[in-house]
């Protein structure tokens, strides 16, 4: 399933990922990291788990925005929790990026307007989450646009090196 998008960037269609993406997914998630959290991705490691995730949908399904000639300008990801609360999945968007020439067009609209359609028509999916980084403005305010609201949880977490 894919869809298009009209407007000032001219048509862009959404899709789901396939295995020869992975490296414009893996510099897109690059420049995640360093635009929102000052972070540099050790390349080996996020190309290893941008193909990782390619090729297994159990551990997440990605979807990109491309331009008619093919050009990858945007993405999301989506994971999966089990929420024995409401006995259904939720989806989690995590890896959200558009290519700054190409915000403020529609498109990250329309990539999480996609996974938001798809999540609805399963019954087994009963929401959708993600995680913002707290002081990303900018982001919030396009979130709370999009309808996904304040959840009420703080996310805390515990990584060990590798």
């Amino acid at each position: 399933m894919s869809r298009t998008c009209g407007g000032a960037a001219g048509a862009v269609l959404i899709r789901r990922a396939d295995p020869d993406d992975w490296s414009a997914i893996a510099e897109l998630n690059r420049r995640l990291a360093a635009e929102t959290e000052s972070l540099a991705l050790d390349p080996a490691t996020i190309a290893a788990g941008v193909q990782a995730a390619l090729a297994d949908p159990a551990k997440a399904r990605y979807f990109v925005a491309t331009e008619l000639t093919g050009q990858i300008v945007g993405q999301v990801m989506h994971t999966y929790e089990w929420s024995d609360w409401r006995n259904g999945w939720i989806w989690w968007l995590q890896s959200v990026y558009v290519l700054p020439e190409y915000r403020g067009r529609g498109v990250l609209r329309r990539l999480v307007g996609h996974v938001i359609d798809l999540g609805r028509s399963d019954p087994q999916v009963v929401g959708l989450r993600l995680y913002v980084e707290e002081h990303n403005t900018t982001a919030h305010a396009v979130y709370d646009r999009l309808g996904l609201a304040p959840a009420g949880y703080h996310v805390r977490e515990l990584l060990w090196p590798r």
